[in-house]
């Protein structure tokens, strides 16, 4: 189940994106996370301060 971030909780701090282990998540004016590539591993999840991303 890949995660999808919450684009009115993210503050684009990129806490996700240089923690993604498989480098997933972009940032531009939010987070984006390339669904097809994530492995569900949580990271992003874990390191976010706002908890934007979430599993779907």
């Amino acid at each position: 189940m890949a995660y999808k971030i919450d684009k009115e909780k993210c503050i684009a701090c990129g806490a996700c994106v240089s923690s993604c282990p498989i480098s997933c998540i972009k940032l531009e004016d939010k987070a984006e996370i390339d669904q097809t590539m994530c492995v569900a591993c949580g990271t992003c999840e874990s390191v976010c301060p706002v908890s934007a991303p979430k599993a779907e």
